[in-house]
């Protein structure tokens, strides 16, 4: 009697001694799948291709492979599996359909590649006879594999006009993509680390609403009175009385300091609890709002930590891109195979956004959306039913506006989602033409009137030859209590030394996205401390300080800049109305100041010093902002090569989804990359745990591990990352994530100018 032996889908769990069997793994992803895509009426045809994506493992040479490679101790399998599924994709679904099985490993393919790729799968191809006899076995034990009836997409994508159809089937085979990954690699996780799947049930979001209002006003009422209270009550109750509305796209125009943190959230909640959403997905455009944001929100909806809950808010800034593979230059065949088996089980500790309520930058949000790679993209579907704040929105790239613009649409028309835009200086988007028709809805009644209320500074202009970053530091170094902001990490630096020299007492501190998560929010506890106490300080930051961080000074300095930097700057100065006057916002232009080069800044600079400035308006002037963006779009539209990114629609009407991936890049001038940082001896054990961990390629992870790294996790731009790497300072961990083995400056953290090796390591 012989003994039928089992289809696997992986090797043994390290945990519980046990395999995983194919059919196991198609019906649980197929299920897991099913029930994401329900949410956006796409539940059948996303628990289709789940159900086939991982038929090509039927072969006789998959499955004696995987069995080989376990016993000689773990490794790739490395014999194609994703040619069987797709052509089942193709059989049942349609073509474009394929890619979403073909891609569930390596990322979403062109449909040239599909085509070439399944050609191998026909008659003659040299992937028949194993699709051939992948499929045949598969369809004894899963003979839903051939569907009766064929899943079809939703009807909304055959009922849109012809010229939208095709974006519309990008953004749904994105979602459904999600559906599938997230599916594949939450059932893979839970079989080789022995648990239950990672799949929260539905938390209510009424009883998240009540006790947000009862702690908020717990919250405010410990808080020092200020003058400005009674107008921040009033943004809050118009935002919760806005809420009621019926979802599309909401425009929350608030001065800064008008409490718009807490009034979004309002609205968010509310809103989501009158239309059933299921989750809220906060997007700001610095990982310092980020912290700042998710620990307010934390305080006001995560439950006691006696309860035994679940926490219900989600931080998620993490930059690390797990299916990134330019770290493999120099690498050894050898060394290339233990990277990619480490990669392939760092992949399961990806993010999915499964929480009640999520904090994460713009960066993170708008990557993922327009990624072609499975840990990135495993997320997306979770937008589905949800409300998204995105919070200094003016922060968004313009070469980009016309995808994220045309995806934000999509997702208000077809995925249940609603969209709040929230910013002191409102950007022009309507002024576009991907936004023709859509119905703007206003929250605030009169926000010039809430702006002449709110205005607590007067500007002074520096703009001679003679200003340079050491004459700023010697006037700022006059005062008690001062801020000054910068447009590049350099010029951080530069200036805090400058500063160092000139101040006679009390400290200078330095903020910038070179140091580490704990270090920024460290330095911001303490300028709040000594701001408390009257104690002289000195605070030198770029951009990340000025959206959103809760700091208030008398006297900020802001480097020259477009307008609504200039007004955000100001937004730190005199925040509560505490003074008996006005604060002061000195704009100065340093000779020796850098800026970004990119096209979209100089169109931004120029507008500005068209429109703002000494002799004309002032940076809060609302009717000067009116002509200030349709001015500034249309000083790119008119360069060559440019259209706010329309080159990326026309990308994704032809469904090119790595053209797609590296056309949309929210950080110019390449990719910064995260570093992690041992910057404490008594850390020390908890980060090198989870490097261990991400590194070993025979234990899954889930994504707690590269959270927990978040707060241990600094910025560099990719050349310099690559310039440490050759020279030693830094080592892969994976992905392009890093472990930093070099200095980590007391105050500048990965300071710029002080590299350790000048003649290997040049920043």
């Amino acid at each position: 009697m012989s003994v039928v032996v089992p289809l696997l889908a992986h090797s043994r769990s390290a945990v519980s001694g046990r395999r995983h069997s194919l059919e196991d793994h198609l019906r649980g992803s197929a299920a897991l799948a099913r029930r994401f895509g329900e949410v956006f009426g796409a539940g059948e045809l996303a628990g289709y291709l789940a159900l086939v994506h991982d038929v090509g493992k039927g072969s006789c040479s998959w499955q004696t492979r995987l069995v080989d490679v376990e016993r000689r101790g773990g490794g790739r399998v490395g014999v194609p599996h994703k040619h069987a599924g797709s052509v089942l994709a193709e059989r049942y679904t349609h073509l474009e359909f394929g890619a979403v099985v073909f891609g569930h490993h390596g990322g979403l393919p062109d449909m040239e590649r599909l085509r070439t790729e399944l050609k191998k799968a026909s008659a003659g191809g040299s992937e028949a006879s194993a699709v051939e006899e992948a499929i045949r076995s598969v369809e004894r034990i899963v003979p839903e594999i051939h569907p009766d009836p064929r899943p079809v997409p939703p009807s909304w994508l055959r009922d849109l006009p012809r010229p939208e159809r095709r974006l519309g089937l990008d953004l749904l085979l994105r979602m459904v993509f999600s559906c599938v990954v997230d599916a594949d690699y939450l059932d893979t996780a839970a079989h080789f680390e022995a648990t239950e799947l990672r799949v929260r049930g539905s938390v209510g979001v009424g009883q998240l609403l009540e006790r947000y209002e009862v702690r908020r006003v717990k919250m405010l009422a410990e808080r020092e009175p200020s003058g400005v209270d009674a107008l921040r009550q009033s943004v809050y109750e118009q935002a919760c009385a806005a809420a009621t509305g019926k979802p599309g796209v909401y425009v929350l125009h608030v001065p800064t300091g008008g409490a718009k943190t807490l009034a979004s959230g309002g609205f968010a909640l509310r809103h989501a609890a009158v239309h059933g959403l299921r989750r809220v997905v906060v997007a700001v455009p610095y990982i310092s709002i980020t912290e700042q944001n998710a620990a307010i929100y934390r305080d006001l909806l995560d439950p006691d930590p006696d309860s035994g809950e679940e926490p219900v808010v989600l931080e998620h800034h993490s930059a690390v891109d797990l299916d990134a593979q330019v770290m493999l230059d120099g690498m050894s065949s050898e060394q290339r195979a233990a990277w990619e088996a480490r990669a392939h089980a760092a992949r399961l500790a990806a993010e999915n956004w499964d929480a009640p309520f999520v904090v994460t930058t713009t960066v993170r949000l708008f990557e993922s959306l327009f990624s072609h790679t499975p840990s990135q993209m495993r997320r997306l579907h979770n937008l589905a039913g949800s409300v998204i704040v995105l919070d200094e929105v003016q922060a968004l790239p313009d070469r980009l506006l016309a995808p994220i613009l045309s995806a934000l649409r999509g997702l208000v028309d077809h995925f249940g989602v609603t969209v709040l835009l929230v910013s002191a200086t409102q950007p022009s988007f309507w002024e576009l033409s991907k936004w023709d028709g859509l119905e703007r809805r206003t929250i605030i009644d009169d926000p010039s009137g809430l702006f002449d209320a709110l205005r607590r500074v007067s500007y002074e202009w520096r703009t001679g030859e003679e200003v340079t970053l050491e004459s700023i530091a010697q006037e700022a170094a006059g005062y008690r209590h001062v801020l000054t902001v910068v447009g590049t990490t350099k010029d951080a630096a530069r200036l805090h030394r400058h500063l160092q020299y000139a101040t006679p007492d009390g400290e200078v501190l330095h903020l910038s996205t070179r140091m580490t998560g704990t270090h920024r929010r460290e330095v911001i506890a303490r300028v709040k401390d000594l701001l408390a106490k009257g104690a002289p300080v000195q605070v030198v930051s770029t951009s990340l300080i000025e959206a959103g961080v809760d700091l208030d000074f008398p006297r900020v300095y802001r480097a020259w800049a477009p307008a609504e930097s200039l007004q955000q700057a100001a937004g730190r100065c005199n925040r509560d109305g505490r003074l008996p006057g006005l604060g002061t916002v000195v704009v100065f232009k340093p000779a020796d100041g850098g800026l970004p080069r990119s096209m979209e800044y100089r169109a931004a600079m120029q507008a500005s010093d068209t429109l703002f400035g000494p002799g004309r308006a002032k940076p809060d002037d609302l009717a000067a902002l009116d002509q200030y963006y349709p001015l500034r779009y249309a000083l790119q539209q008119g360069a060559p090569g440019s259209g706010l990114g329309s080159e990326i629609e026309t990308l994704r009407r032809t469904l090119d989804f790595p053209a797609v991936d590296r056309a949309f890049q929210m950080i110019e001038e390449g990719r910064s990359v995260p570093v992690v940082v041992i910057r404490r001896e008594e850390d020390r054990d908890t980060i090198e745990s989870a490097v261990t961990l991400l590194r070993d390629p025979h234990r899954a992870c889930g994504p707690e591990v590269l959270r927990g790294l978040q707060q241990h996790t600094a910025s560099l731009p990719r050349h310099e990352a690559e310039t440490a790497l050759r020279s030693g300072l830094a080592e892969p961990i994976t992905g392009d994530l890093l472990l930093w083995q070099g200095a980590y400056h007391e105050r500048r953290g990965l300071d710029p100018d002080q590299p350790e090796d000048r003649d290997t390591f040049t920043l």
